[in-house]
C-alpha cells in the first residue's frame, strides 16, 4: 500500500513517535511533507514520551493523534497507555502504528524474536484494539478496519495498526544528513585501538555491528566486547553495572545520540555514582541512523553541558580524529568517570555485516573474560 493512502486513511493531522525500519516509508513521508514541525509532526526521545505528548496535544486540540513506533517501543508505552490513556483513567484516544519485527515465521535479528512474538498479546493485554496491515492489504480494508475503530476512539480507548514488513511504500527520495565528517565505524576503530583489551559495551544497531566487523578484521576475538543488540538505551546501564562491581578494570561504553536520548536519566544515574573506571563515548551523528536516518534533536543540545551537570567530572566534544585520539588517551590515564561525545557523519558500508554469534554465545564468552581479568 502506499504511504499516502495509508495516512489519508487515517485522517490525522499530528504524528509523533520513535523511527523505525519496518514504517521507513512513512517517516520519510512525514519529513519530505512536514519535516520536524511542532504542529504536525515530532521525533520523541523513546515512545512513552511520544504518548505523552499526543495526549497533550489530544486535551489541546481534542483531535485524535498519531504514535508511530518499532514494536520493541511496546514496553515504553504500557505506563502511559495504562496509567494516562485508559479509558479507566483519562479516556484519551491515540492511534498507535507499529512496525511489527519479529513477526513468526518470519526471519528477524535475535532481538526482536519474543517481542515479535508478545506484539498482538501485548496490545490484548493493554485493552489496545488491533488491525494487522499487510503487503496484500487494500485501502478497502484498511478503512472498513479503522470505520470499526471509530467507536473505540469515540470512547476515549486507544488502537493500533500493526504494520508487517514490506506493507508500506513510498516513491519520495529523503536525505538525511549533517555538517560531520567523522564516520562512526572509524571513531569506533579508534576506540577499539586505544581501548585495547578492556572491556566494552556497545550500543544497539550499526555501532555494534561495526565493532564486530573491526574486531574480525584485526584478527582479534570478541570476548572483549558486550554487544548490546537490543535495549535501546540502556547500554550505559549496563556499562555502569559492570563498572561498579569489576572497579579495578577500565570498563567502556560506546553509545549513540538516539539511544542516549531514549533513556537520559541514566546519564543522571552514572554521575551520580561516579565510577572512576568509566569511559563513556558518545558517537552522535543526530540521527537515528540504523532505521532511516530521521533526525534526533542531539544536534541541538549541548551534551558535554549536561554530562558535567549530572555529576560526569570530565566531559567533552571532538569533530577530529586528532582530537578524539588525544581524549580516548587521557581518559585512559585518568582514574576519573570520562564522557567523549564524537559528532561524526551519517552513513555506514553498505556491505556491514551483522555478528555471527549467538546473542547468548557473546554474553557466555564476555562474563568469562570478565572473571578472567578480576583474577
Amino acid at each position: 500500500m502506499k504511504v499516502e493512502q495509508f495516512v489519508k486513511a487515517i485522517g490525522a493531522d499530528f504524528y509523533t513517535g520513535v523511527p523505525d525500519s519496518q514504517l521507513k516509508a512513512l517517516c520519510n513521508y512525514l519529513m519530505k511533507t512536514y519535516g520536524i514541525d511542532p504542529a504536525h509532526h515530532l521525533i520523541g526521545a523513546n515512545e512513552g514520551n511520544c504518548a505523552a505528548m499526543a495526549a497533550g496535544y489530544h486535551l489541546a486540540t481534542g483531535k485524535i493523534p498519531v504514535v508511530y513506533m518499532q514494536n520493541s517501543g511496546e514496553g515504553n508505552i504500557i505506563n502511559p497507555a495504562a496509567s494516562l490513556l485508559n479509558q479507566k483513567v483519562y479516556a484519551i484516544p491515540v492511534i498507535f502504528v507499529i512496525g511489527w519485527r519479529g513477526e513468526p515465521g518470519v526471519h528477524d535479528e535475535p532481538q526482536h524474536v519474543y517481542q515479535g512474538e508478545v506484539t498482538l498479546r501485548l496490545l490484548e493485554d493493554m485493552d489496545i484494539r488491533s488491525f494487522v496491515v499487510g503487503r496484500d492489504t487494500t485501502r478497502e480494508e484498511l478503512g472498513q478496519a479503522l470505520e470499526e475503530f471509530q467507536e473505540a476512539l469515540s470512547g476515549g480507548k486507544s488502537v493500533a495498526l500493526v504494520v508487517r514488513k514490506g506493507a508500506l511504500s513510498y516513491d519520495g527520495e529523503v536525505t538525511y544528513q549533517n555538517r560531520h565528517t567523522m564516520t562512526r565505524e572509524e571513531i569506533i576503530r579508534h576506540i577499539a585501538a586505544v581501548s585495547g583489551e578492556d572491556p566494552i559495551v556497545s550500543t544497539t544497531g550499526k555501532a555494534s555491528r561495526e565493532l564486530f566487523e573491526i574486531r574480525t578484521a584485526m584478527g582479534q576475538g570478541h570476548q572483549y566486547d558486550f554487544l548490546t543488540v537490543g535495549s535501546m538505551g540502556h547500554s550505559s546501564s549496563i556499562a555502569l553495572g559492570i563498572a561498579l562491581n569489576k572497579p579495578d578494570r577500565k570498563i567502556w561504553c560506546i553509545d549513540g545520540d538516539g539511544a542516549v536520548l531514549m533513556h537520559m536519566g541514566a546519564m543522571a544515574v552514572i554521575g551520580a555514582n561516579r565510577p572512576a573506571n568509566l569511559i563513556h563515548v558518545v558517537i552522535n551523528n543526530e540521527a537515528h541512523e540504523t532505521v532511516g536516518g530521521m533526525p534526533t534533536v542531539a544536534g541541538q543540545m549541548d551534551l558535554p553541558v549536561i554530562a558535567r551537570a549530572c555529576g560526569y567530572p570530565h566531559a567533552v566534544s571532538v569533530d577530529s580524529f586528532e582530537a578524539l585520539d588525544r581524549e580516548l588517551r587521557e581518559a585512559k590515564k585518568r582514574n576519573a568517570l570520562s564522557l567523549i561525545e564524537a559528532r561524526c557523519a551519517i552513513g555506514a558500508r553498505e556491505d556491514l555485516g551483522r555478528p555471527t554469534t549467538r546473542a547468548v554465545d557473546n554474553k557466555t564468552a564476555f562474563m568469562e573474560y570478565l572473571g578472567k581479568a578480576g583474577t
